[in-house]
């Protein structure tokens, strides 16, 4: 291979600057997911919450629960989701579609397997600034057909939001957000440059690649890289398997997380208001009083 296949067209390549294996962990009614943000050994990269890849087969799921604060991207890698929450918005994502909520003030939802067999995705939290966490709730749904897509040189990429290879969402993303879905032939690479004030990582779906510097160690699948600062990211596929990540970057907030389950705000007293107002049905949460969700079955 030539040196200058070996190197990376960045001037300031980003590095890798933790890696993180996510395992496996229950959560909600029987599913099972693997969380890379949002454990222990990695909080927060601000501005995302969480990064779970979830694999549930019914009857297990994630039944009603609330949110406020923040977002929930949910991707589907294989099967359907059925979603149903308490201001009377309903809708199934298959295979490749994406739903952008927007939990805002409050928002009461279920998330269920809508096939037999195991049902699986990504499930993306994205905080949100403290002037936009008490806004109304608001969708966007991206069809898979309708998902920008560009291919090149063995380089396959699907952009949920941001821009990549010459072609742009059409997400609007409250926190400027860039998340794109790779598919690396083998042999191939990618540049991906990446704006420099935003935090980025990675999360490997399938295979194996070698980021950020030509010599670097494999990384194989559910490992999630955070990189480090600089202007872009360089990869590459030396494997005989096509190698699938997300790269997911966003402009960080810079302001104080507190964390209860569900609910994200800036200070406890927020917090503890937010509780107050779910228990009692109230500042956003007015139609919890009565809705549950119908049974699928």
């Amino acid at each position: 291979m030539s040196g200058s296949e070996q190197i990376s067209l960045f001037d300031c390549p980003r590095l890798v600057a933790k890696k993180v294996l996510a395992k496996p962990q229950r959560e909600g009614d029987g599913a099972v997911v693997r969380r890379s943000i949002g454990r222990p050994e990695l909080k927060y990269v601000d501005p995302f919450l969480m990064l779970d890849e979830f694999t549930v087969s019914p009857p297990a799921g994630f039944p009603d629960h609330p949110h406020r604060g923040f977002e929930t991207v949910t991707y589907m890698l294989q099967g359907a989701f059925t979603h149903q929450d308490f201001a009377g918005h309903k809708g199934t994502i298959r295979t490749g579609d994406v739903q952008w909520m927007t939990a805002g003030r409050g928002i009461i939802h279920s998330e269920m397997p809508a096939g037999d067999g195991a049902q699986r995705g990504l499930q993306l939290w994205i905080n949100l600034a403290s002037k936009d966490k008490m806004i109304e709730p608001r969708y966007q749904e991206l069809l898979s057909e309708d998902i920008a897509k560009a291919e090149k040189d063995g380089v396959e990429v699907r952009v949920i939001a941001g821009e990549a290879m010459g072609v742009q969402s059409p997400v609007y993303t409250r926190t400027p957000t860039m998340y794109l879905d790779f598919t690396l032939k083998p042999g191939a690479q990618l540049h991906q440059s990446i704006p420099e004030s935003w935090n980025s990582f990675v999360y490997l779906i399938e295979g194996e690649g070698v980021f950020a510097s030509f010599n670097s160690s494999p990384v194989t699948a559910h490992h999630v890289l955070v990189m480090g600062p600089g202007d872009g990211l360089s990869v590459w596929n030396k494997s005989s398997k096509p190698l699938r990540f997300v790269l997911i970057g966003g402009q960080p907030l810079g302001e104080p997380v507190v964390q209860y389950g569900p609910f994200v705000m800036n200070t406890q007293a927020e917090i503890e208001q937010t509780i107050e107002d779910y228990q009692h049905s109230k500042n956003g949460f007015e139609m919890a009083k009565y809705w549950r969700s119908q049974s699928l079955g």
